[in-house]
């Protein structure tokens, strides 16, 4: 098991209160202790009588061991953590209306501020930088570059994102960009927004906007992030922007967010990007029947279409599912479809995300039903390391050997700072711990699993609930913006470093 001296150790060594500045200097102590990166080669010249090397030592503590080459990183997205809502020309998002309108955000929270990353980047850049983060996924904020979703393009925005990049790169750390990631300009959300099919050709023209300044120095990219989840949470439940409650327009939006996608995937091509790779980000859910009878079994079919194949198979195998077609019926989606479109979204992809956070237990109707795992501080997510495991390898047997990214994990607890002005969120550590174990044991299983991006890197705007929930490795606190890394941070530090997992942490 590594042995490291904690961010405890080290601040009553030194005296020192692990405010910014002292938190650098922590973090570079903590990694200058701990041992030397994994070496997998055995050393010929050592007799058996000779006493172990630090590397042999190190190689039969590590349980878990990632293939060499492996990408760690950590993820965000714009609106959650970039704040300037209203600087250098950024339009209005859908989001910005949302959370100003009262009730819908828990005690009436904002994206105004957030962590202020767009002031910030340069010191949260450092912190990854000294944690050893390798690639970062941020997103790009549409209305930021095209403030009214279509026409005139806002240079600054253009600028900002250059600067971000190459920050970025200065720091040896591998962007990876979202396109969308829920902030739809609110411009085009008064036209239709993605109910709209010319939303899906505004889009495509925003991606090749995007591609054409940023692609020489981007090279992994995503068209969207978790179309379900506006289609599910933000059309159906209504408590996501932008508040709809409607079934026939939530299946008419999710037809052109995948539409958008694929005219993006096109744009692309077209732009020519040297070593460029694209795909999306989907949230994925194992789905499983609370019984054996044959009507639990049969309600986990299609809450397993509705969760998965619903979105999986038009992109990947080029058609909706038959059953879900029937299920869905005359709500909006075969009255979407024309001529040519299913063509569109059947784009070949270069990579494909996966976030997972929760698996699914339905009853009959279908009906879902409370899971039988412990759950984090957010009430719709048990904690189930194997559903990971189970989704990688049934994406390997149901879609193929494609080049897999773990784009967001992670959970939410109730992380506060203690009187040494440290947070001690261990769970959270066990939380990766069995994730990052299942993903490997994926990868053992022939899963062409190549990264894993820890969500979140800090604290943020977390949508409805506002900064309710903390799910980040980074602490923030909201009336300072002072940023302090967890537990979770310098542990996560040692699995980059050794690219390796040690012995399973107690649990809590």
């Amino acid at each position: 098991m590594f042995q490291l001296l904690t961010r405890r150790d080290f601040v009553r060594m030194a005296g020192l209160t692990a405010g910014v500045a002292a938190t650098s200097q922590l973090l570079l102590a903590c990694m200058a202790t701990t041992t030397d990166v994994l070496s997998t080669a055995a050393p010929t010249d050592v007799q058996p009588t000779s006493p172990p090397t630090k590397a042999a030592d190190q190689q039969r503590a590590l349980q878990v061991v990632f293939p060499k080459g492996f990408l760690w990183g950590v993820a965000t997205s714009a609106y959650q953590i970039e704040g300037a809502a209203n600087v250098d020309g950024r339009g209005e998002s859908v989001w910005d209306r949302f959370s100003h309108t009262p009730g819908r955000v828990l005690n009436g929270d904002t994206g105004d501020v957030a962590d202020d990353h767009y002031h910030r980047f340069e010191q949260d850049f450092d912190l990854m930088q000294q944690l050893g983060v390798q690639t970062y996924r941020f997103s790009i904020a549409w209305p930021r570059i095209v403030p009214t979703g279509a026409g005139a393009v806002n240079q600054q925005g253009i600028d900002f994102y250059k600067r971000l990049v190459e920050a970025m790169l200065k720091r040896d750390i591998q962007p990876m960009a979202t396109l969308f990631h829920w902030d739809l300009p609110q411009a085009l959300q008064d036209l239709g927004g993605w109910e709209s099919r010319d939303t899906a050709q505004r889009f495509a023209e925003y991606a090749d906007t995007v591609y054409r300044a940023l692609g020489d120095q981007v090279k992994l990219w995503l068209t969207l992030n978790e179309p379900k989840t506006v289609v599910d949470v933000g059309y159906i439940l209504g408590i996501h922007a932008p508040g709809v409650q409607d079934r026939t327009r939530a299946y008419t939006a999710l037809h052109h967010m995948l539409l958008g996608h694929g005219l993006a995937v096109q744009a692309f091509r077209a732009a020519n990007i040297s070593d460029g790779k694209i795909g999306a980000a989907m949230n994925v859910s194992p789905v499983y029947p609370i019984d054996d009878t044959p009507a639990a079994q049969a309600a986990a079919v299609i809450q397993d279409g509705l969760e998965n194949r619903l979105y999986l198979d038009p992109m990947i195998h080029g058609y909706y599912p038959a059953d879900m077609l029937e299920h869905i019926g005359d709500l909006g989606l075969k009255a979407a479809i024309q001529p040519g479109d299913l063509a569109t979204i059947n784009q070949p992809l270069d990579i494909l995300g996966i976030n997972y956070y929760n698996p699914i237990y339905v009853a009959p109707g279908p009906q879902i039903a409370q899971a039988p795992h412990e759950y984090s501080a957010a009430s719709w997510q048990p904690m189930y390391a194997q559903g990971m495991y189970d989704m990688l390898t049934r994406i390997k047997r149901d879609y193929g050997d494609l080049p897999l990214y773990i784009t967001e994990n992670g959970a939410p607890f109730d992380d506060e700072l203690n009187a040494d002005h440290q947070v001690d969120d261990q769970r959270r550590v066990r939380f990766l711990y069995d994730h990052f174990a299942a993903a490997q044991r994926a990868i053992s299983d022939g899963v062409n699993l190549q990264g894993y991006y820890v969500w979140s890197f800090m604290d943020n705007f977390e949508w409805a609930e506002g900064y309710n929930q903390r799910w980040g490795i980074i602490y923030v606190d909201y009336a300072t913006l002072e940023r302090v890394p967890k537990q979770s941070a310098l542990w996560y530090s040692e699995v980059i470093k050794n690219n390796g997992l040690g012995d399973p942490p107690a649990k809590r």
